[in-house]
C-alpha cells in the first residue's frame, strides 16, 4: 500500500491530497467504468483546478451561503455535547441512551492528521464495540476509511456516531428543510446514499475487529431543520438499497494497480504553482497527461464530476456523449458517424455489427418513410 500512495503522491504532484467524502464516493460509484476519475480521486487531485486550467472550468459544489447555513445548523444540533440532538435520540425515536460520553475526533492532541485520527477513532470504537464500562457513547467526525479500488480512501463525515442497544448508529446532518413532513427527494436520497458510505465504512472498521456487520445499523438517523424554523427533527431511514448498490458498484470498480501500470512514465498532474499560486503548467502538455487515461463520459457526469466539460468536448462524436443507455443500445458502436455510416448502409457492418447494422438500417428507412408522409399530408 505504502509504493501505491508513492505513486499517487507523485501523479498528484506537490500540492496536498484532497480527501474523499460520501458525495465523491457515491458519485465514483455512479460511473465505474470511468478510470480517469478513479485515478484523479484515488491521488487526490483538484479535478476543478485541473479543469480550469485545460480551458473547461466547471461551476460546482455548493453555494457559501448554503454551507454557511449548514454549518450553523450543524453547531446548533452539536452544541453542549449534542444535548439537543440526544433529546431527540431519546424522545423522538424512543432510544435508550441512559448515559452519555462525548468524544471529539476532529483531531487528537492537536494532530489532525488522517492516519492519527483514523488509528484513534479506531480504538475509541474497539473499545466500545467491546461494551467496556468506560467506552463513548457519542463519537463526533470520526476519521473512517474505506477500501476503494484496492487503495484506502479516508473519510471525513460530517456526522455523529453513536452506540445505544449494542449498535453503532450514523447520524446525517443537513440543512434541507423537511415541511409537512416531506423533504426534496432528491436531497434525501442523496442523503441516504452518502449515508450508506458512511455505514459501509464503519462496517469494515468493526469487520476488521472481529465484529459482525449488524454492529452497525442500517438505519441512519437524517436529523434536518423542521418546516420553516431551525428546529431540528430527526428521522430512521433504512438504506439497505442503497448499501446493496454501493457494495455491488464499488466491486465493479476498476482496481487501481491496472490503471497505473498502463500509464506513461513521468505522467503527472502537477499543474506547478508559482509563489502567489498561480498554475504555470502549460495546458497542453496538462491535456496530453490528462487524455492519457481512459475516461468514460456520459451526460450524467455533469452534474457530479468537475472534469465532466473537459470529457464531454473530448468525447464529441461519440456514442457514449449521448448517454449510458443510447450507447448500450447500439451494442458497443463507438462513434456517431459509424451509426450514420450503417444506417444508411454506406458504410458495410463490421464483425459483430451486423444485427445491429440490421436494425439501424430497418431504423433508417422507416424514419424516411415518416418524414416523406409527414410531408405529403
Amino acid at each position: 500500500m505504502d509504493a501505491l500512495v508513492d505513486r499517487l503522491d507523485r501523479i498528484r504532484g506537490t500540492v496536498a491530497p484532497r480527501n474523499h467524502n460520501a458525495r465523491t464516493i457515491a458519485a465514483l460509484t455512479n460511473n465505474p467504468g470511468c478510470g480517469r476519475r478513479g485515478l484523479m480521486d484515488a491521488a487526490g487531485v483538484n479535478k476543478g483546478a485541473v479543469a480550469g486550467q485545460l480551458g473547461f472550468p466547471a461551476a460546482f459544489g455548493q453555494s457559501r451561503f448554503a454551507i454557511a447555513r449548514g454549518n450553523a445548523f450543524e453547531a446548533q444540533v452539536k452544541a453542549d455535547g449534542a444535548a439537543e440532538l440526544l433529546q431527540l435520540l431519546r424522545e423522538r425515536l424512543g432510544l435508550a441512551i441512559p448515559e452519555v460520553a462525548y468524544d471529539d475526533l476532529s483531531n487528537v492532541g492537536g494532530n489532525a492528521s488522517r492516519e492519527v485520527r483514523y488509528a484513534r477513532t479506531r480504538s475509541l470504537l474497539a473499545r466500545a464495540a467491546a461494551e467496556r464500562e468506560d467506552a463513548g457513547t457519542l463519537f463526533d467526525h470520526p476519521m473512517l476509511r474505506l477500501d476503494i479500488a484496492g487503495y484506502y480512501a479516508y473519510l471525513e463525515p460530517d456526522l455523529i456516531a453513536f452506540r445505544a442497544g449494542g449498535r453503532f448508529h450514523v447520524v446525517e446532518i443537513k440543512s434541507f428543510a423537511v415541511i409537512d413532513g416531506q423533504a426534496d427527494p432528491g436531497k434525501a436520497a442523496a442523503a441516504a446514499k452518502q449515508s450508506a458510505v458512511y455505514v459501509l465504512a464503519m462496517r469494515e472498521l468493526l469487520g476488521e475487529l472481529g465484529h459482525p456487520p449488524e454492529s452497525v445499523s442500517h438505519n441512519v438517523v437524517l436529523v434536518c431543520p423542521e418546516n420553516f424554523a431551525n428546529r431540528p427533527i430527526a428521522t430512521l431511514v433504512d438504506v439497505r438499497k442503497q448499501l446493496t448498490v454501493l457494495q455491488r458498484q464499488l466491486s465493479r470498480l476498476t482496481r487501481l494497480d491496472k490503471i497505473l501500470d498502463a500509464l506513461p512514465a513521468g505522467l503527472s498532474f502537477d499543474l506547478a504553482y508559482d509563489a502567489d499560486h498561480n498554475a504555470t503548467r502549460h495546458p497542453d502538455e496538462l491535456r496530453k497527461a490528462v487524455s492519457a487515461i481512459d475516461a468514460r463520459y456520459n451526460p450524467d457526469c455533469l452534474g457530479s464530476c468537475e472534469m465532466a466539460f473537459f470529457c464531454r468536448d473530448e468525447s464529441a462524436g461519440s456514442t457514449s456523449a449521448l448517454g449510458r443507455s443510447i450507447r448500450d443500445d447500439l451494442g458497443g458502436v463507438e462513434s456517431v458517424s459509424t451509426v450514420l455510416g450503417l444506417a444508411r448502409g454506406t458504410l458495410p457492418p463490421g464483425a459483430g455489427q451486423e444485427e445491429i447494422a440490421g436494425l439501424l438500417r430497418l431504423a433508417h428507412r422507416l424514419r424516411t418513410e415518416c418524414l416523406q408522409e409527414a410531408g405529403a399530408a
